[in-house]
């Protein structure tokens, strides 16, 4: 009886630890998105303003682990390299909230 009441407590901490692990990872989600939002209105808000005849544009898109990074304009090498070090940086905290996560599990 008691070896059943432990596997129990085991399992019930074990599913707590992998809520707190998804409860981060939604926050970073919305965090994100709320990132991407308010840097937009900025964007927006600063053409609005002072309406400059030029335009920047970067991008990084992820086909399995491999980023593409474009980009168009008279500061491109900038948001390039920007993008890039965004790449990995994601890549990074991918590998180590995957390694947390694993951990938890075992």
């Amino acid at each position: 009886m008691d070896m059943a009441r432990i596997a129990d407590e085991k399992s019930r901490e074990a599913a707590e630890k992998s809520t707190i692990v998804s409860r981060r990872l939604f926050l970073f989600l919305i965090l994100g998105f709320a990132l991407v939002f308010i840097g937009t209105m900025v964007i927006l808000i600063d053409a609005i303003l002072y309406g400059s005849g030029s335009a920047n544009v970067g991008a990084v898109i992820f086909i399995g682990p491999f980023p593409i990074v474009i980009g168009a304009g008279p500061d491109v090498t900038l948001i390039v390299l920007f993008s890039i070090i965004l790449a990995v940086l994601s890549i990074v905290v991918f590998l180590v909230m995957n390694r947390k996560t694993g951990r938890l599990e075992s």
